[in-house]
């Protein structure tokens, strides 16, 4: 995360993080959502969205997410 002009607080960020907690949503869309959200509010230079989910008796998965801010001039 590279901030531009706006930045996440810590405590906002985590209290956004546990909404999702038991809300049933596709890892992909999960991640996609959370990187749109952060993209909306703060605008930054360069934001990468990784979560690594461990769901009970199944496999484990990671799904990475990225924005990067188009250059201008």
């Amino acid at each position: 995360y590279s901030p531009n002009r706006y930045c996440l607080e810590l405590k906002s960020l985590k209290m956004y993080m546990i909404e999702y907690r038991n809300l049933g949503i596709f890892h992909e869309h999960l991640v996609n959502r959370i990187l749109d959200d952060i993209v909306t509010a703060c605008k930054p230079r360069w934001v990468k969205v990784a979560a690594e989910m461990n769901p009970r008796g199944g496999i484990g998965t990671i799904v990475t997410a990225e924005y990067k801010s188009p250059k201008k001039g």
